[in-house]
């Protein structure tokens, strides 16, 4: 949200409307907006706008709701909708206002971040009430909807008074994907053709998809039992987590690997030698089941066990003692720890996928020198289609499955 609102104001003082003040650095520049040569000539809230904002809401919201269900985070979808609304705005409808072009790209990523809350909370109510059917009933579809539009309708309330001392206060906070979002208005026809990508990346994902998840020629997921730690290797056949380590790059999806190789290698082997319960349960077929659980929402999962374990007073202290020291001791060797906690719940084989994805940039950085930028940039939009194509069809298949 802070984005979007940092992108509209940043448009709105590159078009010469002074009551918007920036960091030092970006002045006006008019000479690079020409298209915009008075706020009062151009259109904002179109119906236009607001159709086709909804539409990629729609879509990059239901692509991150099965990603994040699947491994427990989601991509940004503010570059590729400023993107895909440049392509259509410009190229099929031609209309060329840039205001117009943010209001699309702005109501279109709102669908990935009002997704991301829903999915990893509201999935703990349906556990429960598998788990518990005589305490939980399976919560209604206007119950959930009520819900998320609380918790959108609280999160853009509560950014109203946040928009000044974040934005226009704070000199500190660049907005990085602010400023790539602008960009890409700001480029015009060049942005427009490189929607071609995101239409690209959609096709593959979704054809790999068919191909393992209903086909079923290529299993989805390859995994080997370590018998010497009792642990597993392997990795998921998966377009969608391959263009979500493309997009966060080698040394987050180093982050992520790292943790699952400390989880499931170091830590699980531990417990399962040292706790007789847990090694009754850990084998080889227990492995196996874990890695094909393909929609796990380890998120929601997370969740659930923390209030359980609040509300019951069964919370194992022992564990969150390691867990903060290993978190206190990243901290100081200066490591995220957040991307490391995400790998060790996180089945091996999902990260391995992403550091495949992580490599494969630091790949194209190296071979492309000087002229990686562009490179990058284009194969950052390709893995969002690689992200919202895998999503989509994952949706279609899952939904074809129930008829």
């Amino acid at each position: 949200m802070e984005i979007c609102l940092y992108l509209q104001d940043k448009l709105r003082y590159d078009a010469g409307d002074s009551s918007y003040a920036f960091l030092p650095g970006w002045e006006p520049r008019l000479a690079e907006v020409g298209a915009v040569k008075a706020l009062g000539e151009k259109k904002e809230l179109t119906l236009t706008a607001l159709v086709l904002g909804v539409l990629l809401a729609v879509v990059f919201g239901a692509a991150n709701a099965y990603l994040g269900l699947r491994v427990g985070l989601t991509v940004s979808a503010s570059v590729p909708a400023a993107v895909i609304s440049m392509g259509v705005l410009r190229f099929v409808l031609r209309r060329d206002s840039i205001l117009e072009n943010n209001m699309v790209q702005t109501i279109g990523s709102a669908g990935e971040s009002l997704a991301a809350g829903a999915i990893f909370t509201l999935p703990a109510l349906y556990l429960w009430a598998e788990e518990r059917p005589a305490e939980f009933a399976v919560p209604e579809l206007l119950s959930v909807t009520l819900i998320a539009l609380a918790g959108g309708t609280l999160g853009v309330l509560l950014m109203v008074p946040l928009r000044r001392p974040l934005i226009v206060t704070d000199k500190t906070l660049t907005y990085p994907e602010g400023l790539a979002c602008a960009d890409v208005l700001r480029a015009g026809e060049a942005g427009a053709k490189h929607a071609k990508n995101v239409f690209v990346g959609l096709g593959v994902a979704a054809a790999v998809k068919f191909v393992t998840g209903w086909l079923k020629c290529i299993p989805e997921t390859f995994v080997w039992p370590v018998k010497v730690v009792r642990g597993a290797v392997g990795f998921d056949v998966s377009p969608a987590l391959l263009g979500v380590g493309y997009i966060v790059g080698p040394k987050v999806s180093s982050f992520l690997f790292g943790g699952a190789m400390l989880g499931w290698m170091v830590l699980i082997p531990i417990i399962v030698a040292t706790v007789p319960e847990a090694g009754a349960m850990w084998n080889d077929g227990n492995v196996k089941a874990v890695w094909s659980d393909a929609i796990s929402a380890p998120q929601a999962t997370l969740m659930k066990v923390i209030v359980e374990g609040i509300m019951d007073g069964g919370l194992p202290w022992n564990l969150i003692g390691i867990g903060a020291a290993i978190a206190a001791v990243l901290s100081l060797l200066r490591v995220p720890v957040m991307p490391v906690a995400i790998g060790m719940y996180l089945p091996v084989g999902l990260s391995v996928t992403m550091f495949a994805g992580g490599l494969l940039r630091w790949a194209v950085s190296r071979l492309h020198g000087e002229g990686a930028s562009k490179v990058e940039d284009a194969g950052t939009l390709f893995s969002a289609g690689l992200v919202a194509g895998e999503g989509l069809c994952g949706i279609i298949l899952a939904l074809l499955a129930l008829v």
